[in-house]
């Protein structure tokens, strides 16, 4: 991946993953592709092969840096499907989108799954149960150089939103994923392989998630990337009054909220409507302001 505009301080210049290590001297976009008939924002849009695949090449041409390749819906209440259907929904789609030129990360708690993806040329696990699942330490362990995202997570996806409580969420949600960190470490896996997700909106009430987004500041002290995704989540529903399709504009100022708090990867469903927020928003803030010219338009 090539160098990019500075943005905020992270601590870690780069993500080590499979084939790729990930510039994070920027902000970076992760596209969400759901191969998925009932995920909460786009269940059955791309649910087949060829339109999952299509959706993969979309994004990438719309800037996409990563792509997040994922068959269970994880919504609250949500089926888990077998083994078997996840497999076949996520694996013809992953071996398409890894010559695509992009990293791929496979989005499962599985641990055959994950093996196979990462067989298959995934540079990253991204887990919602942050490899607590049974073999998920060794299927990463497998391959010495892929990313991880260690994603925090009260409860199942079936239940975490039944009353979640926290003595303070931030200080809760830090200590559980510094602990996971440091146990992969433990196992050997090089912090520069990974990165930590506070799990917006898994397990987490609306004031439990605005307190998340203002600790990104305290997260990033563990030494390691953050990783956020807010795209159309409830909360933001619930902020703006909007059902889950016309969350697009909430979707975008969230994901350039957290890169301004200090967030190293976004991970979103409209891709190009983010790609140019940051691309605005780190001209305007961030990047050398452009040479005053000597004649233009001054309409």
């Amino acid at each position: 991946m090539h160098a990019g505009p500075a943005g905020p301080a992270a601590h870690s210049v780069y993500w080590q993953t499979a084939r790729f290590r990930i510039d994070l001297a920027r902000p970076r976009v992760m596209g969400i592709v759901n191969v998925t008939p009932d995920s909460f924002a786009d269940g059955g849009a791309h649910a087949d092969a060829a339109s999952a695949i299509a959706h993969c090449e979309q994004l990438c041409q719309e800037g996409a840096d990563l792509l997040d390749i994922g068959g269970e819906s994880t919504r609250p209440g949500a089926r888990p499907p077998s083994l078997e259907e996840e497999r076949a929904r996520v694996m013809p789609v992953l071996r398409h989108a890894v010559q695509l030129g992009v990293p791929v990360s496979v989005d499962t708690r599985h641990a055959l799954l994950m093996r196979e993806a990462l067989d298959a040329g995934a540079d990253i696990v991204n887990d919602i149960m942050a490899l607590r699942g049974d073999g998920a330490e060794a299927a990463l362990a497998a391959h010495p150089l892929a990313g991880v995202c260690l994603m925090h997570m009260r409860g199942e996806p079936a239940t975490m939103q039944h009353a979640p409580q926290y003595d303070d969420v931030v200080a809760d949600v830090a200590a559980f994923l510094a602990q996971r960190a440091a146990r992969l470490q433990a196992l050997g896996v090089a912090s520069a392989r990974i990165v930590l997700d506070p799990g917006i909106g898994f397990g987490k009430t609306l004031a439990h998630n605005l307190q998340l987004h203002r600790g990104i500041p305290a997260l990033l002290k563990l030494g390691f990337p953050v990783l956020v995704g807010w795209s159309r989540k409830s909360t933001l529903g619930t902020i703006t009054g909007k059902p889950v399709q016309e969350r697009r504009a909430a979707s975008v100022a969230a994901a350039l909220a957290a890169a301004q708090r200090g967030a190293s990867v976004l991970r979103v469903h409209d891709v190009a409507a983010t790609v140019d927020a940051l691309k605005t928003w780190q001209a305007l803030e961030i990047d050398p302001p452009p040479p005053s010219p000597t004649h233009g338009d001054t309409r």
